[in-house]
């Protein structure tokens, strides 16, 4: 990502801005929907990114989009990213504030796989867990794929713990590639 510095940078101005007026909670969510908006429409993100569509066009764009959804802070960051011809980078600092303001509340991020999707109460034992282990809060991102079988994959900053089937599975077919098991006659 080439403009990674530049996104960090403009995150973490906004965080600043935000915790200053006390609705980081609301830029943050406004940033996820922006996130989430932008990687879910591929057209918008060429559109934002095009060199040929002008910046008052984008702009308009971008208040149809999320005036009356999003804070005015968030607003105003459109018309700054305008002013400093930075439009393009929307969806980069979007994904930058939400690890800034993850880091600020000291929470983390974890995703658990599963073949199916967690119930309410297995998600609060797993976000318990998490917190047990290790001592942070954490937001908690269930991925379903099938082909684990069963079990989950627990995935927490650099620490992956493993006990899905499949995993198990695997295992097994390799102790008995492994062994050299010769039969007597």
């Amino acid at each position: 990502m080439k403009d990674g510095r530049a996104a960090l940078r403009y995150a973490k101005a906004i965080l600043n801005l935000a915790t200053d007026s006390k609705s980081e909670f609301a830029v943050n969510d406004d940033m996820s929907l922006i996130a989430a908006t932008i990687a879910e429409n591929k057209d918008l993100e060429v559109m934002l990114r095009s060199p040929i569509v002008k910046a008052t066009d984008k702009i308009n764009v971008l208040n149809a989009l999320f005036d009356g959804k999003v804070n005015n802070i968030t607003l105003g960051m459109f018309h700054l990213l305008k002013d400093n011809k930075r439009i393009a980078m929307l969806k980069s600092i979007a994904l930058k504030y939400a690890i800034v303001f993850d880091h600020l509340k000291h929470t983390q991020v974890a995703v658990v796989t599963t073949a199916v999707a967690l119930t309410e109460e297995v998600e609060k034992l797993v976000l318990d867990k998490i917190v047990t282990l290790t001592g942070l809060k954490a937001n908690l991102e269930n991925v379903i794929n099938p082909a684990i079988l069963g079990g989950f994959i627990l995935r927490v900053g650099d620490v992956q713990y493993d006990a899905s089937i499949s995993n198990y599975l695997n295992e097994l077919r390799k102790e008995f590639d492994n062994s050299h098991f010769i039969p007597k006659i």
